[in-house]
């Protein structure tokens, strides 16, 4: 159970998180039915003794050498692979080699001089997926490595800590990607900021939830889980536009989950303990356990994970003390079934409650507490279904199907700033909503030959309620009720091929036709419009490789997204017109031995802009903003240096103006909210021995550069200028792992990006602090059970180190 390593395009996003469209990546050729020596192999990021010996029971053969192995560092190895590869991979870099000595046994040893140094050859070959080393991207909806990749890609690795805690999100991946940014209102907050557009690349958008379809999609194992709003913290990006591949809303792109599948071969379990502790604030309890338990070997396996994290709050509000506090639990399991002749069943469902005592907004600029007002209470709910049968092969087949059902309930303090709305003493404005989501599609695939080729055939049924009321202690005022039901049904593909040796050319596209029925409740009576839309959106990549570890490309993508909708001036619902995004981005990919060098500048034109804005009343509704531009150039940098350190960096610059005003109000500043000018980061990282233990040290650091919060003259203000610094150890020793990590190290309190209630923003100004400095500390023990060593095979049972590092939902 590895490390795996996450694959984020630059991308916008949506839900309570500020997104980049994620696509899961780790070192793993392809299942290949031809090979049958291949088996699934899943080896975590240890030393070299372990893994071997991790290997040789896995693999149920004998590995030997003379004498001791040295306490190397090796890479998480995780997929389908011969004997031969997984030893390539955890030898790459070494001065070992494997030779096969027998039918099933192997040995190592000391690489020859004359092979210790190979001469180096240059070429102009795309990388392999059998390749030691590989990185493997899933987010184009077929495997690819890394390498020959013609789109932005950023590779992220979870921390130690992330590693074991399966209730850890996507707010970790943000602090260390580019173009990914968080919002400041905590766990499933009341608020959303930007939306990281692949370009990006980041896009405006409301500072709370919005009516408007969402400019990113959340898929949780294949299937789209989300269509609309932003307000899900996703427990754990192919960065956009991905229209031509995802379809109507994924402007930024897509952010995808992938959990880890049963393993049919072998029993593991591991549970993690944890605490932490907030400068200023109270001190919360985590705990989770996962068990993978094969149920026929070889054939059948279930997977079970269960969480629950109690996270401190550090907002005094009135007499209640840290009333913030938030309180997160959920469970997950799925069911893998080895069918035969290449085919594979995965059964998977999730659930997860999410509830926040009260909301973390203040009146004063880097306070912690605030006057007594009425708890402002949120609750977020989500449960989600999936089946999903592939086929490898020659032609490779996946048919995925998903339901979602998601409530996200909050309550906010109406006491100031609703009488307008005629209700006496007013108390409490709830605002409830509901999606559904159903998912299907069908995939047919092939990488082999000289043209690779992907066709699809996708259908999303998704439906949205909102119901805003406001309440006084004997009286119910209904102030919203929206009801919108969506049928996107498309055909989508792409191909690409060699047009010379060193030159290639993908194209691809998505035809589409979506219909839209929405009934809201307007001043005089309830209003209904239905709008039908059939469009295409393309892309086209045209990509030189002068030698196999340079790549240097030109890509085109697009995307649309459905229109929101607004009560006119007259009373009537009136749907606005959809987003339209085209981008056009060059890159440079250069591979550095262990190491990545990237970078790029992309030009977005993104017309029929839908922002939201606050209204005299209080209360948030979706305008046409008009017409937008954004210029950017990013860069990234992951080198490995000597000692075990390795150098972790990158930097964005971003022009984002709005060139048409079709908001109705004068703008002295049109640049785009939310959107930082620049973003430097950095990360060291150290690892090392103590003793047999295996050790590690990580700082990251980020600075944010200045943006601004809203178009609305009202609620705008600065933005940004801050920085974010964490600082984490970790230490493994034979199936424990102790990890202690330090957020927000230097204490910084900034405003973040967002605002909290509505109701008061025009006339009470707030503020939404960055959370104070906090303290982690986590255990976890991991067990397995599996075939006896060949090599020692008096112990059936034994101890190994794993991280079950993509457990999230």
């Amino acid at each position: 159970m590895g490390r795996l390593r996450f694959a984020i395009f630059r991308g916008s996003w949506a839900f309570g998180l500020t997104a980049a469209m994620t696509a899961i990546a780790w070192n793993c050729p392809p299942a290949d039915a031809r090979e049958p020596a291949r088996q699934t192999i899943d080896i975590p990021a240890t030393t070299l003794p372990r893994a071997i010996g991790e290997l040789s029971r896995e693999a149920g053969v004998s590995i030997g050498m003379d004498g001791l192995l040295p306490n190397l560092r090796t890479p998480a190895i995780h997929g389908r692979l011969t004997v031969d590869q997984a030893l390539a991979r955890l030898l790459a870099g070494t001065a070992y080699i494997a030779r096969r000595v027998g039918d099933n046994a192997w040995r190592i040893e000391s690489r020859p001089a004359a092979s210790a140094a190979p001469p180096t050859v240059v070429d102009n070959k795309p990388r392999n997926m059998d390749d030691p080393g590989t990185i493997i991207v899933t987010a184009t909806k077929r495997e690819a490595p890394l390498a020959n990749l013609p789109l932005a890609v950023s590779v992220y690795i979870p921390s130690a800590s992330d590693a074991m805690d399966p209730a850890s999100d996507t707010a970790r991946v943000a602090s260390a990607v580019d173009g990914f940014s968080a919002t400041g209102l905590g766990p499933g907050g009341t608020a959303c900021s930007c939306e990281v557009s692949p370009t990006a690349r980041l896009m405006a958008k409301a500072n709370r939830p919005w009516p408007s379809s969402s400019m990113a999609h959340a898929h949780l194992f294949g299937a789209r889980s989300r269509s609309s709003a932003c307000r899900r913290r996703a427990r754990r990006g192919d960065q956009g536009p991905q229209g031509s591949l995802y379809g109507t809303g994924a402007l930024g792109g897509t952010y995808h989950i992938v959990t880890r599948r049963p393993d049919t071969e072998s029993f593991a379990a591991s549970m993690t303990g944890g605490a932490t502790l907030v400068s200023g604030g109270g001190t919360g309890l985590s705990g989770s356990a996962i068990v993978n338990l094969p149920l026929v070997r070889g054939t059948a396996a279930l997977r079970l994970v269960g969480y629950r994290t109690d996270e401190p709050g550090w907002i005094d509000t009135g007499s209640r003390r840290n009333a913030n506090r938030t309180r997160v639990e959920g469970a997950r399991a799925a069911l893998g079934v080895e069918l035969g002749d290449r085919w594979r069943l995965d059964l998977s469902g999730l659930v997860q409650f999410l509830g926040s005592r009260d909301s973390q907004y203040v009146y004063a600029p880097g306070a912690r507490a605030r006057a007594g007002q009425r708890p402002e209470p949120h609750d977020n709910d989500l449960s989600h279904m999936a089946a999903r049968l592939t086929r490898d092969g020659d032609v490779a087949v996946e048919l995925v199907s998903g339901m979602t059902w998601h409530e996200v309930d909050d309550r906010l303090d109406a006491t100031i700033g609703a009488s307008q709305f005629g209700l006496a003493n007013p108390l409490i404005l709830s605002d409830d909503r509901q999606y559904r989501v159903l998912d299907n599609e069908l995939r047919v695939s092939s990488d082999r030959g000289p043209i690779r080729w992907l066709v699809g055939l996708s259908h999303v049924q998704a439906r949205q309620e909102f119901v805003v009321s406001l309440a006084s202690d004997n009286a119910e005022l209904l102030i919203d009720d929206d009801r919108r039901t969506t049928s996107d049904l498309a055909l989508f593909g792409d191909v690409g091929f060699a047009l010379a040796p060193t030159v290639s050319l993908e194209v691809g596209g998505r035809a589409f036709h979506t219909r839209v029925s929405e009934s809201r409740l307007a001043p005089l009576r309830e209003e209904y419009q239905r709008v039908r839309r059939t469009g295409f959106t393309p892309s086209a990549a045209l990509s030189w490789r002068p030698r196999s570890d340079t790549l240097i490309y030109l890509r085109y993508g697009s995307a649309v997204r459905q229109g929101g909708s607004d009560i006119n001036s007259v009373g009537q619902l009136e749907l606005l017109k959809g987003d339209e995004l085209q981008t056009l981005e060059a890159g440079w990919r250069e591979q550095l031995g262990g190491g990545q060098l990237d970078a790029g500048v992309w030009y977005s034109r993104w017309d029929h802009i839908q922002s939201d804005l606050l209204e005299s009343d209080g209360l948030i509704e979706t305008r046409n903003a008009g017409e937008g531009r954004i210029f950017g150039a990013d860069a990234s940098l992951s080198l490995p240096l000597t000692g075990g350190w390795k150098l972790d960096s990158g930097a964005s610059l971003v022009s984002a103006r709005l060139v048409r005003n079709d908001l109705g109000i004068a703008l002295d500043d049109r640049r785009l909210p939310v959107i930082p000018s620049y973003v430097v980061r950095a990360a060291l990282s150290h690892d090392f021995e103590i003793g047999s233990a295996a050790a590690s040290l990580a700082l990251r650091l980020r600075y944010i550069g200045p943006s601004r919060l809203s178009f609305d003259p009202l609620v705008d203000r600065p933005m940004g200028k801050l920085i974010e610094g964490g600082l984490e150890a970790h230490l493994a020793l034979d199936s424990f792992n102790l990890t202690a990590s330090v957020e927000n190290l230097f204490g910084e309190d900034e405003d973040s990006f967002a605002f909290g209630n509505s109701l008061r923003f025009a006339t009470m100004r707030q503020y939404i602090p960055m959370a104070p400095r906090q303290v982690s500390v986590a255990l976890s023990a991991i067990f397995a059970w599996g075939a006896p060593l060949a090599t020692a095979p008096s112990r059936a049972w034994r101890l190994v180190e794993t991280r079950d590092v993509l457990e999230r939902q």
